[in-house]
């Protein structure tokens, strides 16, 4: 389905957006403390581990076993990685793009009747999340591309469902999400069976925590920023779920923070690829075999960036815990067993707003007192 938008948005603009909510002067708000402001320029991080998953789409498969293990150095060694030769049509990354830049060009009052509420946190749009309680330099629109079904008594006040646009006002826009959503997630379960191969499970091994998934799809919008040295569009910050495929533009600003010794790096745009964090529940799932990713995204005070993430998250009654097959006698579990649906309820809850006391929305805090904590 051609998008009506199409040719009426240039993507090369570097000119804000009259209806952004971010005003020329920035409010105290958004000021980061001195140790997590970024400094420029950052070190490029020119090897991050880019994989080919061709094989995955071949009948029969290619070569499994070097796919295989590249993806488990890179899990290992790094937390992220990129993919490349997954098969998704670049229409298909094209058209939510494209919807993207519709949605937030909405006048001002088109937006706010699908704004984000304290009963209903995780879908809508939102330009006022506080990541680590400060808040961040962005405008998002989210959405579950399957409604879970009602959290009953881990929060009776959640409430799931989505919020979209009239269509009159954003015609294609549902049809266009959607479509790049369908394909993030076979995308995705293609992702787990590679883990799961590599910790030597059964293929479909993790594919059962996700029959009602809460799985999260955002559309991310930073506008240029008047003192990037001082604010983050995103926050310091490891991904709470399984697994976040994302999807960024040329323009650039996710950093990852080089765990050897805490420098921050900044991830160059690769054509055609999607960047894959490991998320906590993988690192909880596997004891501590694979690691989560932490990182942030800068800004600029001269170009809009774009990203689509998508975070792939379980069930709202999953209990999160090591696999027994990755844990031994010399290799115990380093984690309590925790209720996903709690853990995720507080942590949407906790980005709404800030906070006078910090809530605790760390998967760190799961972990076992007799080992080194999780940073």
């Amino acid at each position: 389905m051609e998008a009506p938008w199409r040719l009426s948005y240039s993507f090369t603009s570097s000119a804000p957006s009259n209806t952004s909510p971010m005003s020329a002067d920035m409010d105290d708000a958004f000021v980061q403390a001195p140790e997590h402001r970024p400094k420029m320029p950052l070190i490029q991080a020119t090897d991050v581990p880019v994989i080919d998953i061709s094989p995955m789409l071949m009948l029969p498969p290619g070569n499994m076993d070097a796919l295989v293990s590249e993806l488990s150095v890179a899990s290992r060694e790094w937390g992220i990685f990129m993919v490349v030769g997954h098969g998704i049509p670049e229409g298909t990354v094209t058209r939510a793009l494209e919807a993207g830049h519709a949605f937030f060009a909405l006048p001002a009052e088109k937006k706010a009747v699908m704004r984000r509420t304290e009963a209903a946190p995780a879908v809508g749009y939102f330009d006022e999340e506080h990541l680590q309680n400060i808040r961040d330099w962005k405008e998002v629109f989210d959405f579950f591309p399957h409604e879970p079904p009602p959290v009953g008594e881990v929060d009776d006040n959640l409430v799931f469902k989505n919020k979209w646009p009239e269509e009159d006002d954003l015609p294609g826009f549902r049809d266009a999400l959607e479509e790049y959503a369908n394909a993030m997630e076979e995308l995705a379960f293609m992702l787990l069976e590679l883990i799961a191969r590599s910790l030597n499970l059964r293929p479909d091994q993790f594919h059962g925590f996700f029959g009602d998934q809460t799985t999260i799809m955002r559309i991310n919008r930073y506008p240029p920023c008047p003192r990037p040295d001082l604010a983050l569009g995103n926050g310091r910050h490891k991904d709470s779920g399984a697994l976040t495929i994302l999807y960024q533009d040329d323009v650039g600003g996710l950093d990852i923070r080089r765990r050897s010794d805490g420098e921050w790096l900044r991830v160059k745009p690769v054509h055609g690829s999607f960047v894959v964090n490991i998320g906590d529940l993988i690192q909880v799932w596997t004891n501590d075999k694979y690691e989560s990713v932490e990182h942030r995204v800068s800004l600029n005070s001269e170009k809009v960036r774009f990203s689509i993430p998508y975070f792939l998250n379980p069930s709202i009654n999953t209990i999160i815990e090591p696999l027994q097959e990755t844990v031994s006698a010399e290799d115990p579990p380093k984690y309590n067993s925790y209720s996903w649906g709690e853990f995720f309820s507080t942590r949407r809850k906790a980005g709404f707003k800030k906070h006078v006391v910090q809530i605790n929305t760390e998967t760190a805090q799961f972990r076992k007192q007799s080992t080194d904590c999780v940073e």
